[in-house]
């Protein structure tokens, strides 16, 4: 059974490939007598022989009819682009909506060529060039009639006057005139129209496309035109190189006089042709801006024509800049104008025009710069630069002097030049080049004023300066480091408030943005401006993409700050060495173990602390005027705390003391307590700033007596005195003093300090004394002569 179904597949396979073989050999003979036919009439067609030679000749005449039929079709083209001209002209005055039919049948026609030429290699670009010739020809030609029709109809109405014929057909023509000349400019606009929402995702700043004007309103604006040159050109008194203000405020003139005809009329007008399409909407923004851009025209060419001639002159440069940006500003927020439309539209102003495409940034901000540096100057140099300004700040803030508050508002003045500005490296240079330039002066001239009195505070110094002792010691020099911090407190403080001020904010913000899409090693955050230049002058944060804090003003605050820090560290030892010079005579008082009796009503304070009481009095007085309070107080407790060492270490622990003894240096220290007090004009500020002397006074001067209260586990001491029962405790009264009647007695406070440390902190902490360990307590009550004999 296999063999035989075997022998059947190879009989079909057989037959099989019979048949192929068979059809391949039909297929064959077919094609040679195609092939004879092809060459027959190849040769009847080339009358060669060859087939070769007749393929040739063929491929000649075919090349020869495509040239013909591009030829055919160059032909129709020009013969369809003359017969939409002569159409055009025909009906320009008859029926000029039909000759703008026609343009824009031509337009389609250019544009088309316009998009296949780079796909044909530039096959045709002499047929190009004809028609954009022809169509820029037939523009002209039908501008200039529907122009002509405009003008003559603008001549009825009486155009640019006050009184306006509006009577009659006037009106209907000038609107009818108008929206041809809107529909003939229309496919230039949809050219130049820009993908604003495109490019507006992308460079919001760049979104919108140059302001064009549109043809009405430039027919419109030639007699407003004349009329500006004949009054700001020449030799009228209205042309004034130091006046700019004339010729911008005649623009506002301009506006206010013809703005109600232009929105009551234009504005629906503009209405209907964007309602047109999607694509319409964007071509017109409102009718009070497209008049404005038909005005700056006349505004730019009269600012070139000014430029020239007061770039070199400081201070007029300077007046028409700040006029130029004023001007700016009034149409942005007086006149709502916006040349482009769309949400992202951004006018940059004539200011920017003329700063940055006409090249005139530098020579201004360097006329500004020479104008700032030289009133600074002034300022710092002024006779009273250095008197402290009583009146220049609200009460209860550290008083400035009269030349920091000048260079404050002077800096204050300059963020108003250019707060205007539309370029952000424009703004970046005038804060860094200017602003921070003049920070850095005077940071360097108040560093200056601290340097000279710490070389005149040595003898040295004084010597080599040939400056009196008087001069950095005393009120003289307490009063110049007080200049100094509050020159420095008071700039760092309106760096502080500049950081939040909404100009600098987004200045802020916008630099950090930039600095963190350039962080290379030569990145950049605008014209000229290296990321590290700039962060070593604002603020090292910009660097950081984690940092959300910092302000602008960061690395000049510190740098205030360090100064006022250190200055108020010198103010505090020079404090502490006019108290000690002043206490050296009473440290040497050794009388007080003589001492009889004292009665604290009637006694006065040691002759001796005289002085310590004038120069506490006169240094603090003045302080307690021109600080506020929380550094007042730092200084005040300081210095306290310097008058507490020095009698606490060379008058109560170098001294024996009897009863009266301790009795006259308690009215002492009040003495110099209510002085201090009554000089900062703050209560009880000495008593909490010198604790352990006041304690250690109350534990001197206690009473040779039995106590009230029993200590209840201490036994009889060696001393002979009563045990457990007689340990008293004691009370602090309001006024720190301690309760007499629970006053321990002076032998049976000695017995329980010495007895043992747990005993000492407990007498301490009964009688309130907390600033006093229990070696200072043994310190101390061993200075009473009867316990130290």
């Amino acid at each position: 059974m296999k063999l035989e179904e075997a022998r059947r597949s190879h009989a079909e396979a057989e037959k099989t490939a019979s048949d192929r073989a068979h059809a391949l050999h039909q297929r064959g003979e077919q094609f040679q007598l195609q092939q004879a036919d092809i060459d027959r009439r190849l040769e009847e067609i080339t009358q060669s022989t060859v087939s070769d030679g007749a393929v040739k000749k063929f491929e000649v005449r075919m090349n020869q009819v495509r040239r013909l039929e591009i030829a055919t079709g160059y032909v129709e083209l020009l013969q369809e682009v003359d017969n939409l001209m002569d159409q055009a002209r025909q009906n320009i005055t008859s029926t000029p909506r039909t000759s703008l039919t026609a343009y824009s049948r031509l337009k389609s026609l250019k544009k088309s060529l316009q998009t296949v030429q780079p796909q044909a290699e530039g096959a045709a670009p002499h047929l190009l060039d004809s028609v954009e010739q022809q169509t820029a020809r037939l523009y002209t030609e039908l501008k200039d009639g529907l122009e002509s029709d405009l003008h003559k109809t603008l001549d009825r109405m009486a155009w640019p006057k006050k009184e306006l014929n509006l009577l009659g057909d006037v009106v209907d023509s000038w609107r009818v005139q108008v929206e041809l000349l809107l529909e003939l400019q229309e496919p230039d606009l949809m050219q130049q129209q820009p993908d604003v929402m495109h490019n507006s995702l992308i460079m919001p700043a760049e979104a919108a496309a140059e302001p064009v004007v549109l043809l009405p309103l430039e027919v419109m604006v030639k007699p407003l035109a004349l009329r500006f040159r004949y009054h700001f050109y020449g030799d009228r008194p209205t042309n004034r190189l130091d006046k700019p203000e004339y010729f911008l405020s005649h623009i506002f003139d301009l506006l206010d006089s013809h703005n109600s005809f232009i929105s009551q009329l234009l504005q629906p007008i503009l209405d209907r042709r964007m309602g047109v399409s999607e694509a319409h909407e964007a071509l017109y923004t409102d009718a009070t801006s497209s008049f404005v851009t038909s005005l700056l025209p006349m505004v730019s060419t009269k600012c070139l024509s000014l430029l020239p001639q007061i770039s070199t002159q400081p201070q007029l440069l300077s007046h028409f800049v700040h006029e130029l940006m004023s001007f700016d500003n009034t149409l942005r927020d007086n006149w709502g104008y916006t040349p482009t439309p769309g949400p992202f539209s951004e006018w940059k102003g004539l200011t920017w025009s003329m700063l940055t495409t006409h090249g005139y940034f530098n020579p201004w901000l360097n006329a500004e710069k020479d104008f700032a540096l030289t009133r600074y100057s002034a300022i710092r140099d002024a006779a009273d630069a250095n008197d402290i300004d009583f009146d220049g700040t609200e009460p209860g803030k550290t008083k400035p002097t009269k030349g920091t508050i000048r260079v404050n508002d002077l800096v204050e003045t300059i963020t108003d030049r250019y707060r205007s500005l539309s370029s952000f490296s424009q703004k970046m240079k005038f804060l860094m080049e200017i602003q921070l330039f003049i920070f850095d002066g005077y940071h360097s001239h108040l560093h200056g004023a601290l340097q000279a009195y710490l070389v005149g505070s040595h003898t040295a110094g004084r010597l080599i300066q040939g400056q009196a002792e008087s001069a950095s010691t005393g009120i003289r020099g307490v009063e110049s480091l007080a200049k100094i911090f509050g020159s420095a407190e008071y700039l760092e403080r309106k760096m502080s408030d500049w950081s939040d001020d909404v100009f600098f904010l987004e200045l802020w913000d916008e630099l950090q943005d930039r600095a963190r899409r350039n962080t290379g090693a030569g990145g950049t955050v605008g014209r000229d401006l290296k990321v590290q230049d700039v962060a070593a002058k604002t603020s090292s944060t910009i660097k950081n993409e984690e940092s959300d804090g910092g302000a602008l003003f960061d690395e000049t605050a510190t740098v205030y700050r360090r100064l006022r820090e250190r200055s108020e560290a010198e103010i505090i030892r020079a404090l502490d060495t006019n108290v000690r010079n002043a206490l050296r005579s009473y440290t040497r008082t050794s009388s007080w173990a003589s001492l009889s009796n004292t009665d604290s009503t009637t006694s006065s304070h040691t002759a001796s602390l005289d002085s310590v009481l004038q120069t506490l009095s006169t240094l603090l007085s003045f302080l307690s005027t021109v600080l506020a309070p929380a550094p007042l107080r730092r200084v005040t407790k300081q210095t306290c705390q310097s008058i507490q060492r020095e009698v606490y270490d060379n008058v109560v622990l170098r001294n024996t003391f009897s009863a009266a003894g301790v009795a006259q240096l308690q009215l002492d220290v009040a003495a110099l307590s209510s002085t201090i007090d009554s000089s900062i004009k703050i209560t009880g500020e000495a008593h909490r700033s010198m604790r352990k002397l006041s304690s250690a006074l109350v534990l001197l001067g206690l009473p040779i007596r039995t106590s009230r209260k029993r200590h209840e586990d201490i036994d009889e001491d060696d001393w002979g005195f009563e045990g457990d029962d007689d340990a008293a405790q004691t009370q602090i009264g309001t006024d720190g003093a301690p309760d007499q009647d629970q006053m321990y007695g002076l032998w049976e406070a000695e017995r329980l300090i010495f007895n043992s440390n747990e005993s000492a902190r407990t007498v301490l902490a009964d009688m309130g004394l907390d600033h006093l360990s229990e070696g200072d307590a043994r310190n101390v009550i061993k200075r009473r002569i009867e316990i130290n004999s």
